[in-house]
């Protein structure tokens, strides 16, 4: 057999809620097995597809760990490699994929029992990995490898966009290049169109890769299908980046909720959150920041907080708050054209959005804009399913939502009263979902985390990271194996809705010019969608 399929072992015992473990023949190396590679079982009935998860050695009798025997002579070495000692591997059965007529007629199936005992095991053969993962087409995407192989592993970009994905790992070991390619995937199937909020100028125009490499981003390899916004027209411009609009903020736009949010950034109180909504009751919702900034200590104030039952402490710690959102160059007492409005005007053409924020990567500026302009987009979305229900009419194109830093937004403390930890919770009731990204995944809310429906999770070096992604998925002690292996860089396990399994990659290649043109479709691919979509809308 060659080294794809080749005989690895047989079953000697196991269960299905921990899987089996594997007897390796003496011609089966321990030291060429890896955790995360996979493996095929055959059983008397059903073939079983399933992962490495842990590579131990094992003796016949117990007296050799003892007193080891002298292997100096490599045929006594090779004697007892073949006789008194032995590897074993723990396999993880997942799918079955073949054997019986539900899996020959629909395809892979989720396991419901274990192989015989003493079921041969062989490594798995690049079609079986196909036969499991698919090949890439009009929304499948590819994303990598698995190890040691040359096989596609593909996303079903369909299924992703459903629910709230993430995209966790410490710093440098590569989830922005993920979130690229996960966002070009989207975009080049067109599932979804994507709002990025692009705390760092990475995704929309070039970025640079940890070798400090120029790479390209979206807007160069789809200059019709992205538009660039931009917070820091002065950054843009040094960049040389052509920006389609300057979004600029007026404090007439800013609500109490927006406040809220920023609670811990600003070093509020509960009592001056609480203060907030009593001045904007007070001075109207126009110009609510200015008339509170310019009371004065006086009687009048005096009088004023204490009709509003606000006390001086309280106050004055709200004002501190206000003067820092208030430095922002971007905000200004009233802007004339609507940012949403403008955002809302590209995403409605198919065209997406990336906003950078240039020189304001402080926390404040991104939690504050982020979450107002998200709160209004998705008050538009809302309204245009609930009357697409109404009147039965198509609803609005599926909408994405990039945010990073998430656990600024999604904390236990602020989630519930968040719009991101709403539009987690509703499942695309809107046609809203998030993928957020951040290297603190235990900072997250842990229902929102139990509803994201993919996770893809570079190397975690966090105990409670790893616990919080790993949360509520079935043979966690198994993955957490796993993803702890992960190599620093180029190497993500991900799980969840957008695939059948658990798989470990390795990212695909991104940055040559021939990486580049496999994201390009070709002309002849873009006419035919065009015309599929034209046919469609005419028999809607």
């Amino acid at each position: 057999m060659n080294e794809e399929t080749k005989r690895l072992g047989i079953v000697t015992s196991g269960s299905l809620a921990k899987g089996v473990e594997v007897r390796l023949d003496s011609s089966a190396s321990v030291e060429d097995m890896a955790v995360g590679r996979y493996v095929t079982i055959e059983g008397q009935k059903q073939r079983f597809f399933g992962m490495i998860t842990d590579v131990s050695l094992g003796v016949i009798d117990q007296k050799l760990t003892l007193t080891p025997p002298d292997v100096s002579d490599p045929f006594m070495a090779e004697v007892l490699a073949g006789t008194s000692t032995y590897g074993t591997i723990h396999v993880s059965p997942y799918l079955t994929i073949g054997g019986d007529v539900a899996s020959l007629i629909e395809g892979p199936q989720p396991v419901k029992t274990v192989p015989s005992h003493f079921s041969t095991v062989n490594l798995a053969s690049q079609r079986d990995v196909e036969l499991v993962f698919g090949g890439e087409d009009e929304k499948r995407f590819y994303i990598g490898t698995p190890l040691d192989m040359e096989t596609k592993v593909c996303l079903d970009l369909e299924e992703l966009v459903k629910r709230s994905n993430g995209i966790f790992g410490k710093s440098g070991t590569g989830k922005t290049f993920l979130t690229r390619l996960l966002l070009i995937g989207i975009l080049q199937k067109g599932t979804a169109a994507n709002l990025v909020f692009d705390m760092h100028s990475e995704y929309g125009w070039e970025g640079r890769s940890e070798e400090r490499r120029k790479v390209k981003a979206l807007k160069q390899l789809f200059p019709s299908k992205v538009a660039v916004f931009t917070l820091d027209e002065e950054s843009s411009r040094r960049r040389r980046v052509s920006t389609d609009f300057v979004v600029r903020i007026g404090y007439d736009e800013i609500e109490p909720e927006d406040i809220g949010l920023l609670r811990q950034t600003l070093n509020l109180t509960e009592a001056s959150v609480q203060a907030v909504y009593q001045l904007y009751r007070e001075f109207g919702n126009k110009r609510w920041i200015e008339a509170t900034l310019e009371l004065e200590d006086r009687d009048e104030t005096k009088q004023l907080l204490t009709r509003l039952n606000i006390h001086d402490s309280t106050y004055r710690n709200l004002r501190r708050g206000l003067e820092t959102i208030r430095r922002l160059p971007f905000l200004l007492p009233h802007v004339p054209d609507n940012p949403v409005r403008h955002i809302l005007e590209y995403l409605d053409q198919g065209i997406n959005v990336v906003l950078e924020f240039g020189r304001y990567t402080d926390i404040t500026a991104y939690i504050l804009v982020a979450n107002l302009l998200t709160r209004r987009i998705h008050a538009q979305y809302r309204e245009r399913m609930e009357k697409a229900l109404g009147e039965d009419t198509a609803p609005p194109h599926p909408l994405v939502i990039t945010i990073e830093e998430a656990h600024k937004f999604l904390n236990p403390e602020v989630s519930s009263q968040t719009i991101f930890g709403n539009i987690a919770r509703e499942m695309r009731k809107y046609n809203v979902t998030l993928l957020v990204i951040d290297q603190r995944p235990s900072g997250i809310d842990d229902e929102v985390m139990s509803q994201m429906g993919t996770k893809i999770t570079c190397l975690l070096d966090n105990e409670r990271d790893i616990d919080s992604v790993l949360a509520g998925v079935s043979g966690k002690s198994e993955l957490k194996s796993v993803l702890s292996r992960l190599e620093s860089k180029q190497q993500a396990l991900i799980f969840g809705h957008s695939v059948p399994m658990p798989v470990v990659i390795r990212t695909r290649e991104y940055g040559s010019a021939q990486s580049y043109k496999e994201f390009i479709p070709s002309p002849e691919t873009e006419i035919k969608q065009q015309a599929e979509k034209d046919i469609e809308e005419l028999w809607e």
